[in-house]
């Protein structure tokens, strides 16, 4: 696959910028895999360095399954309204609500170490430190509650 349909299908998959993907593919010496390995320790490390940070914002979003008989609500923290406001971070909320009235986490704990159900190589947690680095801010989640009929 010739180099800028790499940086392209990485991006897609994770959003993060053409210049951190050829970063990455140039250390895995254009290796897709060993890209995204490299992307998501780094999202990682963000994250870590990001953690002491206080969360003064944020949002909650509700997810309904189309049977309407099973649904979760969530609180998903920011540092700044900015990024509350953020399209990326409302569609991670979405995403985090979907898979908490899918999969019916017991706890925060359990619901990070959780395969994502859109990208079941990757736990919550790694989603949300993808996002944490693509969005440059501390998110975690603070809440959330599910309901079943």
């Amino acid at each position: 696959m010739p180099d800028i349909e790499r940086v392209k299908t990485i991006r897609e998959a994770t959003g993060l910028s053409i210049g951190e993907i050829s970063k990455a593919l140039d250390k895995a010496d254009g290796n897709a895999n060993k890209a995204l390995d490299i992307l998501k320790a780094r999202g990682a490390q963000i994250a870590e360095k990001k953690s002491s940070r206080q969360m003064r914002e944020g949002l909650i979003d509700a997810y309904i399954h189309n049977t309407g008989k099973v649904g979760a609500i969530i609180e998903l923290g920011s540092e700044t309204d900015f990024v509350a406001r953020n399209e990326e971070f409302k569609k991670l909320a979405h995403e985090l609500a979907m898979q908490i009235t899918s999969m019916n986490p017991a706890n925060i704990e359990e619901l990070m170490a959780q395969p994502s159900i859109k990208d079941n190589d990757m736990t919550v947690a790694d989603l949300i430190n993808q996002y944490i680095a693509k969005l440059g801010e501390n998110i975690k989640v603070r809440n959330f509650t599910r309901l079943k009929i």
